[in-house]
């Protein structure tokens, strides 16, 4: 029952985790706000389609799958590289969130005279070992997770919600290549989590259509009706209405207790990013070096770079994942298996939907990148 749902924590999850690295300098500017409304709708709706097209297409993970797909379409194997990119951004958010909570769960012990003398790298290189050997548990982490994280949330709620001043300002590259990335993260796209959520769905369907045969009708039936945007608009709803929660309260200031439960939870959710990596890392070289693998990835990026810097990584790697996604999907892949993959109620929406995928998705994370280039020149 988990499993059907893992999709959906993430949905929710994904915003309150990252707001934190790309908004704050924007919290009171509406057009950075517009601008982010409006990359949520040109780039990562249309990103979340084909991710949801691809795993229905290839009935696999999004490694094997991309393996499966580039054989299908006849396509170069260096599309396959979304599959290992998509694995490392998974790790490099991993790292991210686990070198904040580790600053955080220093801050809260320190208010409350407990702070050990250990360095904070060291306290988010122990946290990753957790996160690691609870990766092993899967999916069952992700609503505990997000219990204490609201929890925590609660409790700084008590004082009241930030003030925030809004006004518009002039809008710039920079502006929107920081929308854009904000789109991407709090989606997950190019992180492959809802083509991996969506392939567990299907491996549960049809090991109970293989495991009783005489609930096989119905359940081959509700596999004929699938429509991507059952699947589709559920996710990216809950990821719009939890963005604009996350925006008033990304300036919150929580007490130690609720520093320590929010980090905690965040530690969970964390876990499960790191199965998702493993298991893809899996495919090719086993469990348990693939477990080894992201272990040490994971420690290295939280001990040997900067904040600051795996924020950049993430940036570039994650754009390059959906833009190999976006032009594979628009213009290698067959147009009559994108079409039934979808399955759109009217024409009209698929045309919709592939021009966005073949040019306004690819032309919107090249000039993102160029802000980010010209933000990090600057």
């Amino acid at each position: 029952m988990m499993i059907r749902y893992a999709s959906y924590f993430m949905a929710a999850l994904l915003p309150l985790l990252l707001f934190r690295w790309f908004a704050p300098a924007s919290i009171g500017e509406i057009d950075f706000w517009l601008l982010w409304l409006l990359a949520m709708v040109l780039v990562s709706l249309p990103v979340i389609y084909a991710e949801i097209a691809l795993a229905y297409r290839s009935v696999d993970a999004p490694l094997a799958g991309m393996q499966k797909l580039t054989r299908e379409a006849d396509a170069s194997p260096l599309w396959r590289s979304f599959g290992w990119l998509a694995a490392i951004v998974t790790i490099v958010i991993a790292a991210l969130v686990i070198s904040g909570a580790s600053s955080g769960i220093l801050s809260a012990l320190t208010a409350l005279d407990s702070a050990p003398t250990i360095p904070s790298f060291g306290v988010a290189a122990g946290l990753m070992v957790i996160a690691v050997l609870l990766s092993l548990l899967g999916v069952a982490p992700l609503p505990i997770g997000l219990g204490l994280m609201v929890i925590g949330l609660a409790m700084g709620l008590v004082n009241g919600l930030p003030r925030v001043d809004f006004a518009m300002t002039a809008i710039s590259l920079s502006e929107w290549a920081r929308a854009v990335a904000l789109a991407l993260v709090s989606v997950g796209a190019g992180t492959g989590l809802y083509w991996f959520g969506q392939n567990l769905i299907t491996k549960q369907a049809t090991t109970a259509i293989d495991s009783s045969q005489q609930n096989a009708p119905s359940s081959a039936n509700k596999l004929s009706n699938y429509r991507a945007t059952k699947l589709v608009l559920p996710i990216w709803i809950l990821q719009l209405l939890v963005g604009m929660v996350a925006l008033f309260i990304s300036g919150l200031t929580l007490p130690p207790i609720g520093q320590l439960l929010y980090w905690v939870g965040v530690l969970f959710v964390v876990s499960y990013l790191l199965h998702y990596s493993a298991q893809q890392l899996a495919h090719k070289f086993g469990v348990l070096v693939s477990l080894i693998l992201t272990l040490v990835i994971g420690l290295v990026l939280v001990i040997a770079i900067p904040t600051t810097w795996l924020v950049g990584i993430l940036v570039i790697i994650s754009s390059v994942a959906v833009l190999l996604l976006s032009v594979f999907a628009g213009w290698r892949m067959k147009i009559s298996h994108l079409r039934k993959s979808l399955n759109f109620g009217n024409e009209a929406f698929y045309n919709l939907w592939r021009i966005a995928i073949r040019l306004i998705v690819p032309l919107a994370l090249v000039l993102a990148l160029i802000g980010w280039v010209m933000q990090w020149l600057s």
